[in-house]
């Protein structure tokens, strides 16, 4: 199991804290530095079972930056998985990945139901 995670996010910091006191191993990923492809995140997209639109960190600066609100209603799939590819700051965090799903930000609910 992999997580995606940033250092300085407080969600992320709480589901790491989380695995730790549940005794869940895993393997940490900086979500910027790993440098994910239009490939993998496709596969985490198919993985969470939600819509693209969740994928994106709609608080984050780039976000805002480029407009996002706007423009990604007029975007292909193809071309919003290319998007979030392009730069890890995109991503909602932390995203944590196995064989069978992904769970997108920290929900202590979601994480007991499928770890525990």
């Amino acid at each position: 199991m992999r997580i995606y995670y940033y250092p300085s996010c407080s969600t992320c910091k709480k589901a790491l804290k989380w695995l730790d006191n549940n005794e869940i191993a895993y393997e940490k990923k900086h979500i910027v530095d790993a440098k994910l492809t239009t490939k993998e995140i496709e596969d985490i997209f198919k993985k969470s079972g939600l819509p693209i639109q969740k994928l994106f960190n709609t608080s984050g600066r780039v976000y805002k930056e480029l407009n996002l609100k706007d423009k990604l209603k007029d975007m292909t799939e193809k071309e919003k998985l290319e998007l979030l590819a392009s730069d890890g700051m995109l991503l909602k965090r932390p995203i944590l990945v196995n064989r069978t799903f992904a769970l997108i930000g920290f929900k202590e609910d979601e994480y007991k139901e499928k770890l525990v």
